[in-house]
């Protein structure tokens, strides 16, 4: 988060709540599995890297944030006052200088992997509180896989980590319940052209507490973590198989 940013923000919002947190620690066993790894660098505050370029509604008709977001998850302003949110030429410039780069490597990743191997996987991983009235009632489903309703990977890479997720003893799951994909699923997902993506979705409840300061609760994640795991190597298992 750029200090000269941050300072135009509520406290609430400084502290970034809405965030994928700790979420290179959770997968750290990705690099075990051969895995190329892209992580964000800026905080969704600045800009989403998971929100189409024209900011156009990833769910026509429901709540949701924008490509550079002015309000918190619960529906306070992330700007403390008014007319410091950016505007259109601020928003084009986080675009240039933060949203196309990521996409570019990430494209160029993509590629590169399925020009080895034939074929690309793609694991979008996100988090998220597990109680946000905004987006949806009561408590959310633990595991939340998408497959942009099944048009972003082969059908039956989707049923298998299903499978893989219900049998996961402890936590709920789901395949295009309330989250069936952000703009990188939807996007890169091209099973016809050998790529399949997949994004999860997952409560913080499964790995770390869900209030300031957020911490990573190890004990907590050891139940996940074998999990996770295991669905990541199913879609390897797959994308060898084809």
């Amino acid at each position: 988060m750029p200090p000269a940013l941050a300072a135009r923000f509520t406290g609430a919002a400084q502290q970034v709540p809405d965030t994928d947190w700790h979420l290179e620690r959770l997968y750290d066993f990705a690099d075990e599995l051969g895995a190329s790894v892209l992580v964000a660098t800026h905080s969704r505050y600045v800009i989403d890297l998971n929100r189409p370029p024209d900011n156009a509604s990833l769910y026509p008709g429901q709540s949701v944030t924008s490509l550079c977001p002015i309000d918190i998850f619960d529906n306070t302003p992330i700007y403390a006052k008014p007319g410091d949110e950016p505007d259109e030429a601020e928003i084009d410039d986080r675009r240039k200088t933060i949203w196309e780069p990521y996409h570019q490597q990430l494209a160029a990743e993509l590629a590169r992997i399925r020009a080895v191997h034939g074929v690309a996987g793609l694991w979008d991983a996100h988090s998220i509180c597990s109680v946000v009235p905004r987006f949806f009632e009561g408590t959310l489903t633990d595991l939340n896989l998408g497959t942009g309703k099944g048009t972003s990977c082969a059908a039956a890479l989707g049923e298998r980590l299903l499978a893989d997720a219900k049998s996961a003893s402890g936590y709920t799951s789901v395949l295009n319940g309330r989250f069936t994909g952000g703009y990188i699923t939807r996007h890169y997902g091209q099973p016809a052209n050998n790529v399949h993506a997949v994004q999860l979705e997952m409560t913080w409840s499964c790995y770390m507490a869900e209030h300031p300061p957020y911490e990573y609760l190890p004990e907590t994640a050891k139940g996940i973590s074998p999990h996770l795991r295991r669905m990541l190597e199913t879609m390897l298992n797959f994308l060898e198989g084809h």
